[in-house]
């Protein structure tokens, strides 16, 4: 009461027991909700729910109906008898152990008994032709054994006239007839996922008492990086230094100098090796990659020297990426507009990658490692295979916008999701079929309007990605599946403060047992 909302939800005995259907949102505040009886409904428009809603000042007939193809013959799946309007025994029948049931009546138009009612109010109440009523009283059974054929397929209000595809989600709790539609095929599948919640853990796992943080990196770069073990984090004082902080030593840092990385240039992106948790790799402005190994046990004093620098670009580097699946390969981009791999056993060069015009926004390895995917700010995706030829091999178009992008692989490694801008700077993720690039986009999805470009983060095993943005305060969840509609909506997470960075630990790092996955 006093609310503007009317939920629809269908009911199952097995899980989910709930799902919703479809929410209403009427002009006037309500004070009273009344349902019509089933004989009153228009059973020939596909009416399965009529509700009366008292306002303060009228009563509003809010009608429920299902779209169906064909509105001409009667859906004997959506309308099962129903009870009649004889009572099937008097009081004392009843005290006397009578328990006969009210008999059952056919909603079909040309079976229909004597209407025992009639209301101005309420359309199609008027007096009908007399049919006969069924008083079998083990028709209720058969009912029931059937799993309660009731509608399972309701639209939201007025909808009659909406195209709706068909589509493979979990059917509903119902064993509906073959003629009935599932939920899904009305709303559209839901996420598996979507009830996911985001949680800030306790104050006793943070580390607190950061300061003088460089917030300036480059839009290419995440700001920081974590390994299940330690974080990096750029910081602003002069000489590119990096804190290196141990995750298994959370809380309040003391307010003295800290041991750090003297990187000796600004830093202008940097990442942890996969298969070594001590060896830290850093771009730095000066167009040279660094290596530095971080001591057992942490940091105790600053480290001067690199392991290994790596000289070949001829201008400062964008972003640098380890290979998911061999040692001591590591690819980065630069604004000389190339894409080199090195091999770091060796510390050189091995290979060039050409065919960029322009600033390149980001890369990633695909799952198998056989594949690099780029975009670019000249609007093109081009996926390379570098053991076969140093020119793309096949390229597509990607996002208008040339504000900035990046591109993650998702779905086993067939599809590439791309986050980007349209041309008025919404903000928008694409998904693509890596082998079908020039055919463009499967589908596009517009988020919001905002300045910084959305960082995607994938987890393979739910197929959830999860988007944020530097100085955002939202994090958007989408479960992404190869078939349409491509991106499922989950709940997004919302923190108190714009965060400056966004990364994701290991999947080695999360409580099982408390069914954490991210």
């Amino acid at each position: 009461q006093g609310e503007n909302l009317l939920y629809c939800f269908e009911v199952a005995p097995t899980q989910p027991a709930l799902t919703q259907v479809t929410q209403c949102r009427t002009e006037g505040s309500t004070r009273g909700l009344a349902a019509v009886p089933r004989l009153a409904l228009d059973v020939m428009a596909c009416e399965v729910l009529r509700v009366l809603q008292l306002t303060d000042t009228a009563l509003v007939p809010v009608s429920f109906l299902v779209p169906r193809k064909s509105v001409q013959e009667f859906h004997e799946d959506l309308f099962p008898d129903c009870t009649g309007t004889l009572p099937a025994t008097n009081a004392q029948g009843w005290w006397a152990g009578d328990s006969q049931q009210v008999g059952r009546v056919s909603l079909h138009p040309a079976r229909r008994p004597t209407e025992t009612f009639t209301s101005p109010i309420i359309a199609g109440t008027g007096p009908t032709s007399t049919g006969h009523i069924d008083t079998d009283t083990g028709h209720t059974d058969a009912d029931q054994t059937s799993g309660y054929s009731s509608p399972s397929s309701l639209a939201s209000p007025g909808s009659t006239g909406t195209s709706l595809s068909a589509s493979t989600g979990p059917s509903s709790g119902f064993a509906s007839s073959p003629s009935q539609k599932s939920l899904q095929s009305i709303l559209g599948p839901s996420s598996r996922f979507r009830h996911a919640q985001g949680r800030v853990l306790h104050r006793d796992c943070h580390l607190t008492n950061l300061r003088g943080l460089s917030l300036t990196t480059p839009g290419e770069c995440d700001g920081f990086c974590a390994n299940h073990q330690r974080v990096a984090l750029p910081l602003l004082s002069a000489g590119g230094q990096i804190a290196v902080l141990e995750l298994s030593k959370p809380g309040r840092l003391p307010d003295t100098a800290m041991p750090t990385i003297q990187n000796g240039t600004a830093v202008a992106d940097l990442t942890w090796d996969p298969f070594d948790p001590r060896r830290l790799a850093v771009a730095g402005e000066d167009a040279r990659i660094r290596l530095w190994r971080i001591p057992e046990g942490g940091l105790q004093e600053t480290l001067q020297e690199p392991e290994v620098i790596l000289r070949g670009h001829t201008e400062k580097i964008y972003s640098i990426r380890f290979h998911p699946m061999a040692s001591d390969i590591l690819v980065s981009s630069s604004y000389d507009m190339t894409v080199r791999i090195w091999e770091l056993s060796a510390g050189q060069e091995v290979l060039c990658l050409q065919g960029h015009t322009d600033q390149i926004f980001s890369m990633a390895w695909s799952l198998d490692g056989k594949k690099l995917a780029t975009v670019s700010k000249d609007g093109r995706i081009r996926l390379y295979e570098p053991r076969r030829s140093s020119q793309p091999q096949q390229e597509g178009p990607g996002p208008e916008g040339g504000r900035g992008a990046r591109l993650v692989w998702v779905c086993g490694g067939d599809y590439l999701l791309v986050s980007g801008f349209d041309s008025r700077s919404e903000r928008r993720i694409l998904l693509y079929r890596a082998q079908a690039l020039p055919e463009g986009p499967l589908s596009v999805l517009g988020l919001d309007v905002a300045p910084s470009t959305l960082l995607p983060f994938y987890d393979e095993d739910t197929s959830i990605v999860f988007l944020t943005g530097k100085g955002d305060t939202r994090v958007f969840l989408y479960e992404v599946t190869p078939e349409p509609p491509y991106f499922l909506e989950c709940n997004s997470f919302t923190s108190n403060e714009p965060h400056k960075g966004f990364v994701f630990l290991p999947k080695t790092a999360c409580e099982v047992r408390e069914v954490e996955f991210a």
